[in-house]
């Protein structure tokens, strides 16, 4: 009995053991095709990355030395762009393939790579590059990372619906690589971003036929409207002083060996909501009235403020501001000072009907004051003046006495090289006429000779 159920015991002990060792060989399946889908993901997502990572110098891992600036390429890559940031003015990097041969910038298959040297990066594009470990070696920069170009885009804020002429607007946008965020501040000694505006030629606006007009460059350098320098965000500032009317902004990144573009929605721009007249005194104590008028179409009139400054004709300089008041228009008072041109700048800041804050410059603005027109109250000439006139007034006497004396000596030398020209006529004629002479006397005696 007891070697009976020992046997049993047996017998239940290798079922048990068969039961686990096949749920052990599923599991083990299973895990086993699930760790090789996720190596199949990686060796995707690797493909798709946008930046190649430098080797780490760690012997441990590796198990052989890996020297500096160490990266691997995977292999069916069509084509590939790297880009290596270095210190700046240093020569061009070289690139040894996994067979040891060596890529210099002046030596190398021109059919499979294209190379640009910049003073702080190369740009190399290679056609179906050697599988397997690469190595860059120059003054690359510290902690920099091989960046791989796959389509460097730019993505930027929609313009606003309402824009004027003499407007400055500030946009801000964005580089992506793929569609992955370019994080280096290297990158922005790569690439090079413009905005142009091109008329839409539609002929019911001013802007017909007119030529494409460059508006900005972005920049990321904490300048003008940018806020920080190489925090990625560009900025850019649009002066948009050209003429009204239907206008496609064409947003352009290029780099050395490519250009992208991104258009937007056409925008329509329009007229300057401010326009500038003036009531001119004729009373030399009593100033000049300047008129802003406001058109209330687009803008708040009641938003807008005005910074200025006048220009007298003897370039004096006064600065001048309208701060508080209200309605479609706004005076202020010019100094009556003397005859001549006066010109007024101004720069206007609001809102729009839509509440969106801005700030424009209006066209200069020019007067002419005469001086018959500068007479005070007695109708008399002011003596600053008048004496301004006398002085104006000695002095055309003392040019036109200059231009005078000199037209005289003018033709006095003119005179004296036509009495020359003569004298030199004469004396020829004269020469002409004794040579004349000459030979016929030896001709006349020479034919007596021959008669004895």
């Amino acid at each position: 009995m007891e070697i009976n159920k020992h046997n049993r015991f047996n017998v239940k002990s290798v079922k048990v053991l068969k039961l686990v060792a096949t749920m052990f060989y599923v599991a083990s399946f299973n895990a086993g095709a699930f760790n090789s889908e996720i190596q199949s993901t990686k060796e995707t997502n690797q493909l798709n990355k946008t930046k190649v990572e430098y080797y780490q110098n760690d012997n441990i891992t590796n198990q052989i030395p890996y020297f500096d600036n160490r990266f691997r390429l995977d292999a069916n890559l069509e084509e590939i762009t790297l880009i290596f940031y270095r210190k700046s003015g240093s020569t061009p990097i070289i690139l040894i393939r996994p067979d040891g041969s060596k890529i210099r910038v002046n030596q190398f298959d021109h059919e499979k790579i294209q190379w640009f040297d910049d003073s702080t990066f190369d740009m190399i594009k290679i056609k179906k590059p050697m599988p397997g470990p690469w190595q860059a070696v120059g003054d690359i920069l510290p902690n920099s990372q091989i960046l791989v170009v796959s389509d460097v885009k730019i993505t930027v804020e929609p313009l606003p619906d309402i824009a004027f002429s003499g407007e400055t607007l500030k946009v801000e946008g964005k580089l992506f690589n793929g569609d992955e965020a370019i994080k280096s501040s290297h990158f922005k000694n790569v690439v090079k971003l413009d905005v142009n505006f091109y008329s839409t030629n539609n002929s019911l606006y001013e802007n017909f036929g007119a030529d494409a007009i460059k508006v900005t460059s972005f920049r990321d350098d904490g300048r003008g409207l940018d806020e920080y320098a190489n925090d990625n965000t560009f900025t850019g500032e649009f002066i948009l002083d050209f003429a009204p009317g239907e206008w496609q902004p064409v947003y352009l990144v290029k780099l050395p060996m490519t250009t992208r573009e991104l258009r937007q929605t056409p925008i329509l721009l329009q007229k300057k909501p401010v326009e500038i007249s003036v009531v001119k005194s004729e009373d030399v104590d009593v100033p000049h009235q300047l008129v802003l008028s406001i058109d209330p179409s687009y803008v708040d009139p009641n938003s807008l403020v005005f910074q200025g400054k006048f220009t007298f004709p003897d370039r004096q300089i006064e600065p001048f501001s309208i701060m508080e008041d209200s309605g479609e228009s706004r005076t202020t008072t010019i100094t009556n000072t003397e005859p001549g041109i006066y010109r007024v700048n101004v720069s206007a800041f609001g809102k729009t009907t839509l509440g969106r804050e801005f700030r424009l410059v209006v066209p200069e603005f020019t007067f002419n004051v005469e001086a018959n027109s500068m007479l005070n109250a007695n109708n008399e000439m002011p003596g600053d003046v008048e004496g301004q006139l006398i002085d104006s007034a000695d002095e055309l006497i003392i040019k036109a006495e200059e231009e005078r004396v000199n037209a005289l000596l003018a033709k006095k030398q003119a005179q004296e090289i036509k009495d020359q020209e003569t004298m030199m006529i004469i004396a020829a004629g004269n020469g002409v006429i004794i040579l004349i002479a000459v030979i016929l006397f030896f001709i006349l005696r020479r034919k007596k000779t021959k008669t004895k």
